[in-house]
């Protein structure tokens, strides 16, 4: 497995208190129904799912809980995919682009009723979202954007540059409006499923690394480094950016990225706290948290040498609340909280989903780009589908031979 070191500096979500996940060493050989491997967002949504259905779940972490890149994300939740619509239907047509937009918008949606389901306390809040004018998009195109996005049944108000300074106190000149994404706090999300996880059953062992992967005809063995073996009949690769060597990943890049969080300023805040993003490559993007902190990011680099990527911080920190003061300068702009991390993508902005070639009972889940918190419920869905010998409608849009295809 090509080990990272997923993240640096002080991330914000350090200011708030998640609950404990209890976890024991792996002393002995064990047997399962469904292996999962990693601790995060993914494993802990996959955990959820597949223990929801009756499944016998272990779940490994060659750290812990929560200490692998999801401390690091934003959390904005958003339907809306970093690739554009028009540009990904240009990419790979428009009906199967459509319908990965429609899937992405289903995932918030039962993202939401799920938490709202099982009452976990995880911040979460509904929020709009503007997506400016940038060098991807602008004028015309951005308009053309809405347009396809209304045409594929989802909620899409072009704004010009006098609505979006009236409404919002934006100055660019134009933005794209959507409804109905979310905001949360990605750790107590993470801890919370897996706590309801293990009250099903589900067993977590820390510290644990998989070295090797012998698929058989009704089974996995799985080596580990502490030499003890787990059977399962399933295995759901969940390890976010550090790829097993068995997955493939000709379709998939790790880059690096930053984010900067301010004090509490509530008053300060812009109407409805909209996530704000642009339409640019690299591109900013905004939101703020329950207490109101503003948390900002971008200036994402195209490599995933951690020492590069760690000297850059506090330059980029600078750059990120430069950026910040010149787009909302009512706030105070200086960072509490900087950090740097771990960026999934592949040449689409789809992720990659479902059973490795020849291994049908190898499960992976990679390319998150900037939706992993939606892709890791669209992961969990097909997954948990697969296993259960249910065929997930769109499974062979993010499975890796739809990644070969699209691209092509």
């Amino acid at each position: 497995m090509r080990k990272l070191d997923l993240r640096t500096g002080r991330p914000v979500w350090r200011a708030y208190r998640a609950p404990s996940v209890a976890t024991e060493l792996l002393t002995r050989d064990i047997v399962c129904d469904v292996l999962v491997v990693g601790m995060g967002v993914s494993g802990a949504m996959m955990a959820e799912a597949l223990t929801s259905e009756g499944h016998r779940v272990a779940v490994i972490d060659r750290r812990g809980p929560l200490l692998g890149s999801t401390a690091a994300t934003t959390a904005l939740v958003q339907y809306e995919i970093d690739v554009p619509l028009s540009k990904l239907a240009r990419a790979i047509g428009r009906a199967p682009a459509e319908r990965a937009w429609r899937r992405s918008r289903l995932a918030v949606m039962n993202l939401k009723a799920h938490i709202e389901q099982l009452g976990l306390p995880c911040d979460l809040a509904t929020r709009s979202t503007l997506y400016l004018a940038g060098n991807e998009l602008s004028g015309s195109a951005l308009e053309e954007e809405a347009a396809l996005r209304r045409d594929a049944g989802m909620y899409s108000r072009y704004l010009t540059a006098k609505p979006l300074q009236e409404e919002f106190g934006i100055e660019r000149d134009g933005a794209i409006l959507s409804r109905d994404n979310l905001a949360l706090d990605p750790r107590k999300l993470t801890a919370g499923l897996l706590n309801l996880a293990h009250e099903r059953g589900a067993r977590f062992y820390r510290k644990v690394e998989a070295t090797e992967f012998a698929h058989g005809k009704d089974r996995v063995a799985v080596a580990t480094k502490c030499g003890r073996t787990i059977l399962a009949q399933h295995v759901a690769l969940c390890t976010g950016y550090e790829l097993p060597a068995c997955v493939p990943a000709d379709n998939h890049r790790v880059l690096s990225t930053f984010a900067i969080a301010t004090k509490p300023q509530p008053r300060r805040l812009w109407p409805e706290e909209a996530f704000v993003w642009e339409a640019s490559s690299p591109y900013l993007y905004v939101r703020a948290t329950k207490d109101g902190r503003v948390v900002c990011g971008g200036e994402d680099e195209d490599f995933q040498d951690e020492a590069r990527r760690d000297a850059l911080l506090p330059a980029k920190t600078a750059a990120i609340a430069a950026k910040l003061a010149k787009l909302m300068p009512q706030l105070d702009t200086t960072p509490e909280f900087a950090w740097a991390g771990a960026f999934g993508s592949t040449s689409t902005g789809l992720p990659i989903i479902g059973p490795l070639p020849r291994k049908p009972r190898i499960h992976a889940v990679l390319g998150y780009g900037g939706n992993g918190i939606t892709f890791s419920r669209i992961a969990s869905e097909i997954v948990a589908a697969a296993i259960a010998g249910r065929t997930d409608s769109d499974a062979s849009l993010f499975d890796f031979r739809g990644a070969s295809r699209n691209s092509g």
